[in-house]
């Protein structure tokens, strides 16, 4: 499943051709019982695959003995002095990574370590590459299957594109595209919302491989109420990257309220009223707006260098060497 010119990860000699090095960046936030384990696991898969990573936990601010159980697995330990969050701990692994490829994953043991290999591979054909949890044995929780649907469907709408699962915690990219929207990536759980929004909106090739999703090691930090900071923030993406996708729903719903009240009119009195005269000015004023920011998030966009302007990256076809 892809959504850009990434296909089926290819072999060479029976082996998975991938890049063969990487920094695994694992944020932590009181997570003792379940760091340990699981850069144990990728240890053990790196060596298994050859591949040449260092694995980088970032401890948030923990109160429990997180550091030490990284530490004593083998990883490489950062240390915030305080909380400060999902996403500034993925953006302080990011910068001090060693390698150009970049892995991302929990430290709660719910994602498949197994599954890195794969995203390495699909990452020689793609910008990013997306652990989607759409897996035979996927265990999220009820209670945030509908705020989840909601939001991807929002998602889709905004990027004009099909993304099977806007927040996982696994992913692969080049540290090199991740850098460039440091700005406006949050500090907490939306980090992997945003990116993979922002990635869509400006024509980078984004790949999606199923993955499962396990039971989780402890107790969870995202909390139900959660899902409304994440649709503002894909509200506030969308402003950044596809102002239209948002202006142009008001624009339809003041153009069909003023159509609706002139024709009340004219049917009651030949005078058209102030409120549709308003409706129609605002619609009229929202669409320039839309189209001003829409103008300006295309001229200062961050374009991926393979994109060609006007086609759709799923369109490009790989160019064949003459066999002569």
């Amino acid at each position: 499943m892809s959504a850009g010119r990434a296909s089926n990860p290819a072999w060479h000699n029976g082996e998975l051709a991938m890049t063969r090095t990487a920094s695994i960046v694992i944020p932590a936030f009181n997570e003792e019982m379940g760091v340990g384990p699981v850069v144990t696991e990728i240890q053990e898969l790196m060596d298994r695959n050859r591949i040449s990573a260092e694995i980088i936990v970032v401890d948030d601010g923990s109160s429990d003995r997180t550091t030490q159980a990284a530490t004593a697995a083998g990883a490489r330990v950062i240390r915030h002095r305080s909380n400060r969050g999902y996403g500034a701990a993925l953006k302080t692994g990011i910068a001090k990574a060693r390698y150009d490829v970049i892995v991302i994953t929990d430290a709660d043991g719910t994602y498949p370590c197994e599954a890195i290999p794969e995203l390495l591979a699909a990452l020689e054909d793609a910008d990013m590459v997306v652990g989607a949890r759409i897996g035979r044995n996927v265990h999220i929780p009820w209670v945030r299957r509908p705020a989840k649907w909601m939001l991807n469907k929002i998602a889709n709408y905004v990027s004009d594109s099909r993304i099977p699962d806007l927040n996982s915690g696994l992913r692969a990219f080049r540290r090199e595209i991740a850098l460039q929207y440091f700005a406006i990536l949050p500090d907490q759980f939306s980090f992997t919302t945003t990116i993979t929004l922002a990635m869509h909106c400006d024509k980078y090739a984004v790949s999606y491989v199923p993955i499962d999703y396990r039971q989780r090691t402890g107790h969870s930090k995202i909390v139900p109420w959660d899902a409304a900071s994440f649709a503002i923030l894909i509200l506030r993406t969308a402003m950044l990257f596809r102002p239209l996708r948002v202006f142009l729903p008001l624009v339809l719903v003041c153009l069909a309220y003023g159509v609706t009240k002139m024709s009340i009119d004219l049917v009651r009195d030949p005078n058209i009223s102030a409120s549709a005269l308003l409706a129609f000015t605002s619609a009229l004023l929202i669409l320039l707006i839309g189209m001003l920011g829409d103008a300006l998030a295309t001229r200062l966009g961050r374009w991926s260098q393979q994109t060609v302007p006007g086609v759709e990256t799923k369109e490009i076809m790989v160019e064949m060497s003459d066999p002569k």
